[in-house]
């Protein structure tokens, strides 16, 4: 099944790299949507249907948390899942992420093996 995926983050390198990760994965991509902070990715959200939201919390504008926030207050936090792939993290931050919604904390750098690990583990293609 290819996943629509959306990719949170400011730095157009990073996304870039991401979408080199998930093809390195293996993961099957149908749509993949890119958004530069999380005012950019809710309005991503209400024009796609996104599968997996991949996420950073330092961005301009509105943060990483504050867009889950955003997304916990629209409902969307229930049926679309959030990884978020940070430098920062700390184990109070992951805690306080996952106490929002967030299914998954990725910490860069990353591996693309991690990477498909995770992913299959918050879609539940793990199962398969």
């Amino acid at each position: 099944m290819a996943y629509n995926i959306l990719i949170v983050d400011d730095s157009a390198i990073v996304r870039a790299v991401i979408k080199k990760t998930l093809t390195l994965a293996g993961i099957d991509v149908g749509e993949l949507l890119e958004a530069g902070n999380g005012k950019e990715g809710l309005a991503a959200l209400e024009e796609n249907w996104v599968d997996l939201v991949l996420a950073d919390i330092n961005m301009p504008e509105m943060n990483g948390i504050e867009m889950v926030e955003q997304m916990s207050e629209n409902g969307l936090m229930e049926t679309t899942p959030v990884i978020i792939i940070s430098t920062e993290g700390s184990q109070t931050r992951v805690e306080e992420l996952k106490a929002k919604g967030v299914r998954a904390y990725i910490r860069k750098p990353f591996t693309p093996e991690l990477v498909k690990e995770v992913i299959d583990q918050v879609l539940g293609a793990d199962n398969e």
